[in-house]
């Protein structure tokens, strides 16, 4: 019995450790294995995901703070500011939802006080009313939670105040910024544009997604940065903006800063130099200004129907499209937008800031009755459209470079009882003409009946098709290429005016030029056009983009659009004839040039036939560097109320850069005064046409 239970004791003795050790193998291959495990976990920790892992200690461990970026500058095309950014301290108010009238009046009188005592005393003084306005209290300008700009250039003593005493003035706030400031001569501002907020930028499709997918801290762009919302302000942001700069703090895990902070500074963007010739622009501007007052107060037949307020002219280099001079006139002071404008300022503005060059833009009438009886900046053509018609004519073989036509002052259309005459300016007979004469005496008779009505002749509406196709090709009725936001493609009416009149009528009266209505940088391409003999080029406004160190980034392209295959006889015939149109303003000019007005007539409010004078030119004749277009509004007959603007800018141009490839500043002691003697013959009148029945 103790012999069987010893042996039974030395069996499990012998199990146990058989299990044990079993057991032990098992932890040691669990242990092995949980091990091998952590290894490769950490292994993969260190060499896979360290950067990560430290990337999220250090965002855990820090508060980042974007710094908006310096945007580049805009010169004109001899490296003289038009546009350019300064770092400033400004004083801004937070709009608080509960403060009545009479307190925030009270703020405002209370901020004047301070900047009065302490601050610049040789920038115009604010008043307690100014500030009121700019706290904009009814959102009417910004939204609730958008910081109104009260003051920017604070000085020292300004800041040192507002810090000790900030809870003296609720919702005050001090920003250090980069504020854009535009040169105090205002040289082309509607065409370089202006700035606004991000947060009031959002409707422009530019702005709408543009954090979209943009993960790059250092391009994300900020709420409260200001970006371009018009011009090349706007058609050249990404260029301009640079890249965000951060501001870096280490935090604890309670979020309070426990260390220095690390500054990266931003990038400045790129800086673009315009075609743009500030002297000539300027030139333009005041040449603009200046004929629009003298006409208006001028005595004579010429002018007796003359009622200008606006002008607009384009001066765009043949050969290469660039636009030297764009000026949209009268203009207006761009510092108003600088971090937000006030209401009042906008009302101010209003019938200013946008460009009539590129779009239509009512005349300055405050009130609306009065503002509908006068045109806009889009108008017919006139008799500037004859240039291209003759050719149409001649390219078309309706008639030779020889055949005459008898001009009996009118041509006549319509079924019988019911005829309708088309009238020379003045009723003026012109005998036999050819069609180079048609030109030079701007006979509506002979558009009317070797162009307009042959073109009826074709098989249905071929000959409107016919003719939109050559608009087109000229840069009618279509947008210049320019780039610029808003551009008009024109008010093209002859397509309408076939429902409305007949395909008769629209034709003809298309023919000199009454049946669509283009823009002044449309009229400078065509005429560049003309000049080249077919070669229809993209405006343009930069010649290079340079980086902050001055290396250019981009150069200037010259891009031809399209060209017309046209017959170089048919170009020489509508050159003699430009080359003797009737025009005033040029007498003693220094250099050749080619021509043709336009008087172009409209029915406006309750006004008939009022005139607005338009004009084209481009010089030299036998080399044209410069094509220029000018329209006035109301302003007459052509060869009176826009001519001699023209002039000046050739002048201009002459002596800056030089119409023959050499300045010549020492031809003119000063651009010619567009209110000076003007001599000659009426060349253009009214050109439009009139029926029998409406002498």
């Amino acid at each position: 019995m103790s012999s069987n239970m010893t042996e039974e004791a030395q069996k499990r003795e012998i199990r146990n450790r058989r299990h044990f050790s079993f057991r032990l193998n098992v932890f040691f291959f669990v242990t092995f294995f949980v091990f091998s495990v952590l290894i490769v976990r950490l292994a993969y920790l260190q060499f896979v995901e360290g950067d990560n892992l430290k990337a999220k200690e250090h965002q855990i461990g820090s508060r980042t703070v974007p710094v908006p970026p310096i945007r580049g500058n805009i010169y004109d095309s001899t490296g003289k500011e038009i546009a350019y950014s300064v770092s400033t301290q400004s004083l801004y108010y937070t709009l608080d939802m509960k403060m009545k009238s009479d307190e925030a009046m009270d703020l405002a009188a209370r901020l004047v006080e301070v900047f009065e005592r302490l601050g610049d005393k040789s920038v115009k003084p604010l008043t307690a009313e100014d500030v009121y306005e700019d706290m904009d209290l009814k959102g009417r300008v910004n939204s609730a939670h958008h910081p109104r700009r009260i003051k920017t250039g604070l000085t020292k003593e300004e800041i040192a105040y507002f810090s000790e005493h900030r809870s003296e003035f609720k919702g005050i706030d001090i920003v250090e910024e980069s504020i854009r400031q535009y040169s105090e001569d205002r040289v082309a501002v509607q065409l370089v544009g202006y700035m606004k907020k991000l947060s009031g930028a959002k409707d422009l499709d530019k702005y709408k997604e543009i954090n979209k997918e943009q993960a790059d801290k250092a391009l994300r762009y900020i709420e409260t940065e200001e970006v371009g919302f018009d011009g090349l302000e706007l058609m050249y942001q990404d260029e301009l903006r640079g890249s965000n700069g951060i501001r870096e703090y280490p935090v604890n895990n309670q979020g309070e800063i426990i260390g220095p902070m690390k500054l990266t500074k931003p990038v400045k963007g790129e800086n673009l130099y315009l075609t743009i010739n500030r002297n000539v622009q300027l030139k333009t501007q005041q040449a603009i200004m200046d004929h629009i007052k003298f006409v208006y107060n001028a005595k004579g037949k010429q002018y007796e129907s003359a009622h200008p307020t606006t002008g607009y002219a384009v001066a765009m280099e043949v050969d290469t499209g660039k636009v030297i001079s764009m000026a949209s006139m009268p203009d207006y002071d761009p510092s108003v937008w600088q971090g937000g404008i006030s209401q009042k300022d906008l009302d101010a503005i209003t019938f200013f800031q946008y460009n009539g060059t590129i779009r239509e833009v009512q005349p300055p009438y405050e009130e609306y009755e009065q503002r509908k009886n006068h045109p806009s900046s889009l108008v017919y053509l006139g008799s500037t459209q004859k240039p291209l018609s003759v050719l149409i004519g001649l390219n078309e073989k309706l008639f030779t470079t020889s055949t005459t036509y008898t001009d009996l002052g009118y041509f006549e259309f319509g079924r019988k009882g019911h005829e309708v005459r088309i009238w020379n300016a003045s009723n003026k007979a012109n005998g036999k003409i050819t069609a180079w004469e048609a030109i030079s005496k701007s006979s509506n008779a002979f558009m009317s009946s070797m162009i307009g009505n042959k073109l009826f002749q074709y098989d249905g509406d071929s000959g409107l098709i016919l003719w939109d196709e050559y608009m087109k090709q000229f840069g009618l009725g279509v947008t210049t290429g320019s780039g610029l936001q808003g551009e008009s493609a024109g008010v093209v009416d002859y397509f309408k005016s076939t429902k409305t009149e007949g395909l008769q009528s629209a034709l003809i009266r298309s023919s000199w030029g009454q049946q669509a209505k283009y823009t002044a940088l449309q009229l400078a391409q065509y005429a560049a056009t003309l000049a080249s003999h077919g070669k229809r080029m993209k405006p343009q406004f930069v010649q290079e983009i340079r980086d902050v160190d001055g290396n250019v980034t981009v150069g200037y392209q010259p891009e031809m659009l399209n060209s017309i295959d046209i017959p170089e006889e048919y170009w020489k015939t509508i050159e003699k004839g430009m080359a003797v149109v009737g025009v005033q303003g040029f007498d003693g000019v220094p250099y050749t040039f080619m021509r043709k007005t336009g008087t172009s007539q409209q029915d406006v409010g309750n006004r008939r036939r009022v005139e607005n004078a338009v004009f084209i030119a481009y010089a030299p004749a036998d080399k044209p560097k410069l094509a220029v277009a000018v329209v006035v509004p109301d302003g007459g007959y052509g060869g009176w109320g826009a001519a001699p603007i023209a002039r000046q800018i050739f002048d201009a141009y002459d002596a800056e850069i030089g119409l023959y490839g050499t300045p010549r500043p020492q031809l003119y002691g000063g651009v010619q005064s567009a209110s000076g003697s003007i001599d000659g013959e009426i060349g253009d009148q009214a050109d439009a046409g009139q029926p029998a029945d409406q002498p």
